[in-house]
This record gives structure tokens, C-alpha cells and sequence, in this order.
């Protein structure tokens, strides 16, 4: 490959894994507590066209930023009183939380197809523009979510693995039972948790609408919901691992795109679906693995605390 190609694969590969990044970073914290969502897809959607509503109401990408976080929170906690307060079945709950998804954003981006916006502000620092291999890419020229994501993986794993709440809340994951007998609030843990990761899906989906497309369209995302679920297996549940798994999915998007630009002969239909045979490829590869690195207590209801 040339370098050309490489440094546009690379460039593209850190932009689109952003966002997965952060949807898998909320996963992980939901799939610890015990709950998996289904519906993370129409998270993702809710947090892109409520961000990109807002910035085209405002002006202001920030406060979009801010409304996508806050709606896919509030859409995350929805959920959670499903499945937690109601007791409803997970998976039957994230279908559903989908299908609103689907509904919600459409109808919240409605009149706002077509739009133009200013998007989140990019930014390369300066001695690395002096580099005239940089300055010839997109390489390095990246919005705030982008150059904070490792950062805030590192912060959700220490959180995870290094503090009393991400103890409890992994506790919670592997047996709410025990947790419970010990003390603790299996419930509280679990809202907590998906709260977190509501958050995270919000802005994983803004920044799909306010950076990297910069308009708003219905379904959008295209399945990378499900692709982030892929993700959370691939990584083991480690917020560390999630940032090259991010990467290798964000490569295999940029990698067709690059391609068909290029005027490959490989049929435009059967670069766009690359990304998802690599989920299938994943997800058969580690099928053996999830069983020793799932949360024991993962999809399952716990009604001790009532």
C-alpha cells in the first residue's frame, strides 16, 4: 500500500473508531453491572439526532454535545427501570428500547434533515502541523471526543478495576445474590451503571452526526450498535482492550471506504459489508473465550433485593 493510503487508513481508523470507542466503553460498564442491551443501536440514534437537532436549533456543537449525552442517559435509565425496577427480560427490553430508538430519532430529526451545521471543532497541535506528511492527512486534525477517548477508557477502567464502586458494580455482575448478602444495592449499582453508559452511547452517536458526517439522516448508525456489542465480547470487557478493538473495526470501515474512492474493482456492496463479516469472524472466534470472561450473573434477573 502506499503511503498515501496508509496514513488515510489510519487517519480514518482513529475517526470512525471514536465513536465505537465510546459506545463500547458504555457497554462495558452496563455488561459489568449485569445488564445487556440490545438497544444500544437506538441509543446511538437518539444521541445523534438529539445532538444534531440542538446544534442546528443553537449553533452551539457543544450543547448539542451536551443534550446527546443527557438523552441517551435518560434513554439508558428508561431501560433500566425495565429491566431493573419492572423485571422485564433484557433482551425482549433492548429490542424494544431499538424499535423507540428507531421511532424517537426519526421523529426528533425530522425537520432537521438536509441541515447544515458547524460541527465540533477540530484541532492539530502545532509542531506536529509542521510535518509535511501530517499536514498533506487529516492525520492528528481531530475534535475534543477524539483526542479524550483513550484518556477516558483509561478512566473507565480505573474506575472499574480500581475504585469501591467499580468493585460493587462488578460484584453486582458476577452475582447480585452475593453482592446483596454483602450489602450492597444491586438496583442502585445497576441504574448507576447504565446511567453511565447511557452517557456514553449519547455521545458516541453525537459524534457520528456532529463530526463525522456533519448531518442527520435516519438510521444512520447502520448497525454499529450491534457491531459495539461484537466489541465488548472481542475486548473480554476491558475498557483497555475496547480501544483496539475500536481501532481494528474503525480500520475496517476506513479500509472500503478508502478502497472504493480509489476505484477498486471489489464490489462497492462487498466493502461496505466488510466490517460486519470482521463481527461475525470476531464473534465465532471468541465464542469459546466469552464463556470464561462474561460476567457470570450477565442477562439474568435478580429479585432478592424486594
Amino acid at each position: 500500500m502506499t503511503t498515501p493510503l496508509i496514513l488515510g487508513l489510519l487517519a480514518g481508523a482513529i475517526l470512525s473508531g471514536t465513536s465505537l470507542l465510546y459506545a463500547t466503553l458504555g457497554e462495558t460498564i452496563a455488561e459489568r453491572s449485569g445488564i445487556v442491551n440490545l438497544g444500544l443501536e437506538g441509543i446511538l440514534l437518539i444521541g445523534a439526532s438529539v445532538g444534531f437537532s440542538v446544534t442546528a436549533a443553537s449553533g452551539n456543537a457543544w450543547l448539542g454535545l451536551f443534550a446527546a449525552g443527557m438523552a441517551g442517559g435518560l434513554a439508558n435509565l428508561l431501560f433500566g427501570w425495565l429491566v431493573v425496577t419492572r423485571k422485564a427480560n433484557q433482551l425482549a427490553s433492548g429490542l424494544a428500547m431499538m424499535f423507540f430508538g428507531f421511532g424517537a430519532s426519526a421523529l426528533i430529526g425530522a425537520r432537521y434533515v438536509g441541515a447544515v451545521i458547524v460541527g465540533l471543532p477540530k484541532w492539530r497541535p502545532s509542531w506536529l502541523a509542521g510535518f509535511r506528511w501530517v499536514k498533506a492527512t487529516t492525520l492528528f486534525n481531530y475534535d475534543l471526543l477524539t483526542w479524550v477517548a483513550i484518556p477516558v477508557a483509561v478512566l473507565v477502567w480505573w474506575a472499574l478495576f480500581r475504585t469501591r464502586w467499580g468493585l460493587g458494580v462488578r460484584a453486582v455482575g458476577e452475582s447480585p445474590a452475593v453482592a446483596f448478602a454483602a450489602g450492597r444495592n444491586p438496583a442502585v449499582l445497576q441504574y448507576q451503571a447504565l446511567s453511565c453508559g447511557g452517557v456514553l452511547g449519547g455521545l458516541a452517536g453525537a459524534h457520528l452526526s456532529l463530526s463525522l458526517t456533519l448531518t442527520w439522516s435516519e438510521y444512520m448508525t447502520a448497525g454499529r450498535g450491534f457491531i459495539v456489542i461484537a466489541l465488548v465480547i472481542f475486548s473480554k470487557w476491558n475498557p483497555l482492550r475496547a480501544i483496539a478493538a475500536a481501532l481494528l473495526f474503525g480500520g475496517a470501515e476506513s479500509l472500503q471506504l478508502q478502497m472504493q474512492a480509489r476505484g477498486s474493482l471489489i464490489s462497492p456492496f462487498l466493502l461496505d459489508m466488510s466490517p460486519y463479516i470482521l463481527t461475525l469472524i470476531i464473534l465465532v472466534a471468541w465464542g469459546g473465550s466469552r464463556r470464561l470472561a462474561a460476567p457470570a450473573g450477565l442477562g439474568r434477573t435478580f429479585y432478592g433485593s424486594e
